[in-house]
């Protein structure tokens, strides 16, 4: 019952992110006692990964979600004359704009086996009433549109006569489809209806001979295989978290991939880019002469705070501008611009542009010949490995249960509470974690207005000295003057890489420049099954961009430029140039990044926001946002210090060693874990 959880606290956590997870860890190894607490049933927030049935459960949650009714809550009652409450919200707003689409075919015989998945009569999502384009960097108000893919139909409630039925829920428009071909049936969007009326079939088809073909069945039966994030990022090999996981020895509960390759795409071509030293004498796109251009360049990246003289007169332009002035070739501009700094034309000024040069250069060649790393099992990893600092020496014996299906911690068995205390942040350094464990409200004192407890779904107060929550948890009265940025997200699943190589086990990342001033570029990240994030054969695609639009009107002509959907159909000598899309996801996530504590409305001093992902590549800024939370709170202490020995803490008897043991019981791990992953602990080791 929720009433044995201790009444008093250090620091409260609400919220499982990253920013939310590394603070946890570090108050709680600083000798705090910290509760964490998240509503979510699983880790992570918007910082989380999923199977393939666990996005689509994610997308039916954040439907329920949006149909949620505030009632008047019981806990007034418990609010005294000299308080007042600061209700949080029971509704996430934090995900807009949500449409599926699926292109593989499936074969009707084939059982679906994967729970959540989609039933015979699939569907795809789309808005009814497409929102207009909007030219600014803000979106329209979370209760305008909110396009959430409803992707369970049962087989009775459509007859198999009718080719075409819809649905209305709440404003999105599901279609269902099915028309036999050989037996195969493909959920399309709206916009293939027309194309598949003009693409040819013929009997028999299905007896000929074909290349072997990725049907959504498939997916569905290696849907575990598949770990899908919400955020899409890489790991910066000298950033300040590759540094923090090093230094506070977390970097144990995790491994890494090197990101094998650095692409741009120019005049409708994806090509790779020379970066390092070696790339770039081995290239072939380069001639001798622009080989030493760009090798003296990057030269004086490396040291430009040195030689002010070479750019303080070019402060005040474009990083683009002030390439020009450097004796470039126009293909060696756009190769340092879009896949070396990462920028677009717009975005950076001349020193930004040099910083980013810099941070890229710094970090080759730490762990491979790129700079980047890529979690395996995908970034929800992180999240779980700060909550995973210490294993409990003391906690008391219930059942024993697997913990979130789709992450590599899956494979650990640990023995919990009833009341469902995860052991990641426990006994060793006083901290208790909750999933499914949601707050109320904020109790605050009038006179001296800082908040002193929590009231949580079973109405138990609890009082701590300290509150972090999560930008999530506010409700509209507090957030009522905010002003947030959107972030548009893409996921898909593809068929094969879009650069192939001798090698299927490439790990990509390729910007793509915005195709009109003023519109953003977009980042796109590839993954192959060697990451632990898809299932051999296919590749997982994500694409990220800052919002202008909703997330498919921003992503869908980078999509179309770099694949092509799924046919239905396909002869036997079909070349198809671009790589097949098997299933896409779009969506709009909000970017708290940059909104200043003040802008919500009477927070107690004593109550830290934590925001949710930016739209950055690295996570530097969740690692900076952590520390300075945990200095206002625990200061003078060191920010996330190596753990001491278990052996010089647990010394009240074999007993409780035993305890601890069989508490600790970590089965090993998956026999797919690749060879050849990232150790953080001796990079010149990781690199060879």
């Amino acid at each position: 019952m929720a009433d044995n959880l201790p009444s008093e606290f250090d620091v409260i956590v609400i919220g499982t992110g990253l920013p939310e997870s590394i603070i946890a860890a570090a108050c709680s190894r600083s000798g705090q006692r910290v509760l964490h607490v998240d509503s979510r049933s699983y880790y992570g927030g918007n910082w989380a990964s999923f199977s393939f049935s666990g996005i689509l459960s994610w997308l039916k949650e954040h439907q329920e979600n949006r149909d949620i009714v505030n009632e008047d809550p019981a806990w007034h009652e418990q609010i005294l004359e000299n308080e007042e409450a600061i209700a949080l919200s029971r509704k996430d707003k934090t995900i807009q704009h949500v449409e599926v689409f699926c292109y593989a075919s499936r074969d009707l015989h084939e059982e679906v086996e994967e729970a959540g998945a989609l039933q015979k009569n699939h569907a795809s999502v789309i808005s009814e009433n497409p929102t207009e384009a909007v030219h600014s960097a803000y979106l329209p108000s979370e209760d305008e549109s909110l396009c959430t893919a409803s992707c369970e139909m049962l087989t009775e409630q459509t007859p198999s006569s009718d080719l075409e039925t819809a649905l209305e829920i709440n404003n999105v428009k599901v279609t269902g489809e099915t028309k036999k071909h050989d037996d195969k049936t493909c959920m399309k969007s709206a916009s293939e209806e027309e194309t598949s009326k003009n693409v040819p079939t013929t009997e028999g088809t299905a007896l000929q001979p074909k290349k072997t073909r990725i049907t959504y069945s498939q997916i569905i039966k290696e849907g575990r295989r598949f770990n899908i994030d919400l955020v899409s990022k890489l790991l910066y090999s000298r950033g300040l978290l590759i540094d923090l996981l090093i230094k506070s020895n977390v970097s144990r509960y995790a491994e890494f991939k090197n990101i094998t390759r650095i692409l741009a795409f120019r005049e409708g071509r994806v090509e790779q880019v020379p970066c390092s030293r070696a790339d770039v004498f081995n290239s072939k796109q380069l001639t001798m002469v622009e080989k030493r251009m760009l090798m003296k360049f990057l030269t004086f990246c490396m040291e430009y705070e040195k030689h002010p003289e070479e750019y303080k007169a070019y402060e005040e332009i474009t990083f683009s501008e002030y390439l020009k002035t450097q004796k470039l070739t126009p293909n060696l501009q756009y190769f340092v611009l879009h896949s070396i700094a990462m920028t677009s034309e717009t975005a950076s000024n001349t020193i930004d542009g040099l910083k980013a040069t810099k941070n890229f250069l710094h970090c080759l060649g730490r762990y491979g010949n790129t700079p980047f790393l890529f979690p395996l099992y995908g970034q929800g990893e992180l999240p779980q490995c700060f909550c995973s600092d210490s294993l409990p020496r003391n906690s008391s014996p219930s059942t024993k249960i697997c913990f979130h299906q789709s992450s590599h911690f899956a494979w650990h068995f640990f023995q919990l509470t009833e009341h469902e205390f995860s052991p990641w942040m426990c006994a060793v350094f006083g901290g208790i974690y909750c999933l499914r464990h949601s707050v109320q409200c904020l109790v605050v004192d009038k006179e001296s207005r800082k908040c002193k407890a929590i009231i949580d779904q079973f109405g138990q107060r609890i009082i701590s000295k300290h509150f972090l929550v999560e930008d999530s948890y506010f409700s509209e009265n507090t957030c009522s003057h905010v002003q947030y940025r959107q972030i548009s997200r893409s996921v898909l699943i593809t068929d094969r890489s879009i650069l192939k190589t001798d090698s299927d086990q490439q790990i990509s990342i390729l910007t793509v420049p915005g195709e009109e001033p003023g519109t953003f570029a977009v980042r796109v990240i590839e993954l192959c099954s060697s990451t632990m994030t898809c299932m051999k054969g296919t590749y997982l695609v994500h694409l990220t961009c800052t919002s202008s639009k909703t997330a498919r009107e921003d992503l869908e002509p980078v999509v179309q430029k770099l694949f092509t959907p799924y046919p239905e159909t396909e002869t036997e000598n079909e070349e198809v140039e671009k790589p097949r899309l098997l299933w896409a996801l779009y969506f709009n996530m909000r970017d708290s990044s940059d909104v200043s504590r003040n802008s919500y409305n009477d927070l107690p001093s004593n109550v830290y926001v934590c925001s949710g992902p930016d739209s950055g590549l690295g996570n530097d800024n969740a690692v900076k946002q952590a520390e300075t939370l945990f200095q206002l709170i625990c200061p003078n202490e060191d920010f996330c210090p190596p753990p001491p020995n278990p052996e010089d803490i647990i010394t009240d008897g074999d007993s409780l060693q035993s305890e601890a043991s069989e508490a600790s019981v970590i089965l090993e791990a998956n026999s797919e874990t690749p060879k050849g992953s990232a150790s953080l602990g001796n990079p010149e080791e990781a690199s060879q």
